[in-house]
């Protein structure tokens, strides 16, 4: 598995939040497995997205894709976005 951290703000998180959910079939035909946002606590428009995908390769594709830059645009993200890529996730509860 292959993971991706977003961070960046937007304007308005409920129009953010509509075209992520319309995005979501283009998410999952690029390979994307799972999708979570974090809200801030003293800015709840900056946010942080997490995303697990099936291969890194389709990931990277997908972070470069013109579709993506489209619907950030069209979702109202303010920022730039900080992206990070990571290659495994342990989970180290007890």
């Amino acid at each position: 598995m292959a993971y991706s951290m977003i961070s960046h703000k937007v304007a308005n998180y409920a129009k953010w939040k509509r075209v992520v959910k319309s995005f979501a079939k283009f998410r999952k035909e690029s390979g994307e497995k799972c999708f979570y946002v974090c809200r801030c606590a003293k800015d709840p428009n900056h946010l942080l997205v997490w995303s697990e995908w099936d291969h890194a390769a389709k990931m990277k594709k997908f972070m470069k894709s013109r579709e993506l830059r489209k619907a950030m645009k069209d979702a109202g993200v303010i920022s730039k976005p900080e992206i990070s890529y990571f290659s495994g996730m342990e989970v180290l509860s007890v």
